[in-house]
Order: C-alpha cells, then sequence, then structure tokens
C-alpha cells in the first residue's frame, strides 16, 4: 500500500504540481481514506520527500546504465535527451515551482542530488568527450557542467518560459540540442548527426504507422 500511494502521489504531483494535490486527492484516486494514508506517512510532506528520493534513485539508475552501455559520449548525452523527452509532457510546469517555493526541505533534496550526482555526470560526459575527440579541447567542463545544471531549473521558469507559449518537451529539446552541439568536433558532430537521422526515421516510421 505504502508503494501504491507513493506510485500516485508521484503521479498527482507531476501533472498538476505539488501544491494543488491534496492528501484527499491521492486518497479518491486509490480508492481507499485519508485514514490509510495517514497510517504510513505524517504529512504530505513526508510523501513528497519519499517520492523525490525515489524518483531520484530511478534516475541516477538509469543515467548509470547509459553511461556504461553508450558506444561514446555523444551516444549517452543524446539517450538522456530521449529519457528528458520521454518524460518531459508529464511533468507540470508548476512543480518545481512549488518544490521552490513552498517546500524548502523536498527542495534541498533536489538541490543536492543536481549538485551532486548531475552535476558528476555532467562532468564525466564532457571530460570522456573532450579526450575522445568528440567535444572540443577548448571547452572550460565546470563551466559547461554548470551551464547544463541551471539549464534544469531555468526549464520551469514560467517568465522566461511561459506555459501558453512553450510546452516542456519544446523547451527541453532545445536547449539540450543548443548545449550539445556547441561542444562537438567535426568527429562529434558525424557521430551526432548519425544519431539525428536514425532518431527521425525512426519517428517517421512509427508517425506512418499510426
Amino acid at each position: 500500500m505504502k508503494e501504491r500511494i507513493l506510485a500516485e502521489a508521484e503521479r498527482l504531483f507531476w501533472k498538476y504540481g505539488i501544491r494543488s494535490v491534496t492528501m484527499e486527492d491521492i486518497a479518491k484516486q486509490l480508492g481507499i481514506s485519508k485514514k490509510t494514508i495517514y497510517q504510513h506517512f505524517n504529512d504530505k510532506e513526508q510523501i513528497l520527500s519519499q517520492v523525490i528520493e525515489g524518483k531520484m534513485g530511478r534516475d541516477q539508475s538509469e543515467m548509470m546504465c547509459m553511461a556504461v552501455e553508450a558506444d561514446n559520449p555523444v551516444e549517452e548525452i543524446m539517450h538522456v535527451l530521449s529519457m528528458i523527452q520521454k518524460h518531459a509532457d508529464q511533468v507540470s510546469p508548476n512543480l518545481l515551482i512549488d518544490l521552490k517555493r513552498h517546500y524548502p526541505q523536498a527542495f534541498a533534496q533536489f538541490r543536492r542530488y543536481k549538485e551532486g550526482e548531475i552535476m558528476r555526470s555532467i562532468l564525466e560526459n564532457i571530460q570522456k568527450g573532450i579526450s575522445q575527440g568528440l567535444y572540443r579541447a577548448d571547452l572550460n567542463p565546470a563551466i559547461l557542467a554548470r551551464l547544463r545544471v541551471e539549464q534544469i531549473e531555468l526549464a520551469f521558469n514560467n517568465d522566461i518560459f511561459p506555459t501558453d507559449q512553450y510546452t516542456m518537451p519544446e523547451i527541453q529539446y532545445e536547449l539540450m540540442h543548443h548545449f550539445i552541439r556547441g561542444m562537438l568536433t567535426e568527429k562529434g558532430f558525424t557521430i551526432y548527426n548519425q544519431y539525428v537521422n536514425h532518431t527521425n526515421e525512426y519517428n517517421q516510421v512509427v508517425y506512418e504507422k499510426k
């Protein structure tokens, strides 16, 4: 039951934002009483904390698998983009805003993960790309890694990207491709273009089947 509550809470938080989702909403979606939820959790903030912990753990495992399975750093970062794209339309723009403004402890969890695991994985990717001649040798890996990390929050800034003008998948796609292309050498561009062309061909086949 605890896992069911966390899974449904995550789905609702991601879809509608955190603040607008109540304990009653979670209970209603699961067909249980609020009392049942309170048997497992003290309050919504405790649920949120465990949802974030679980989500970060899954994302970290997925990124580690990508790093191991990818043939090169360009392929690895493109796989990460695919993962982000796959989930982007399921995420409410209010999610990070709510987290930052109203749930400081949970936001601190997110910041620790962002500054730790995400920063580390991006930095390692850039360093590998430079050593393999796929990324430009004149890059400053620390600055580029910081730029990419900050883009995560930037994408959720409604003042910069109003939700009535841009969708989250569009924002993530443009930011990520701009970031990748700015690092590539000629050798890196060859791999990047192969991946993009393959993805476009696959999407076209899927579209035609529909």
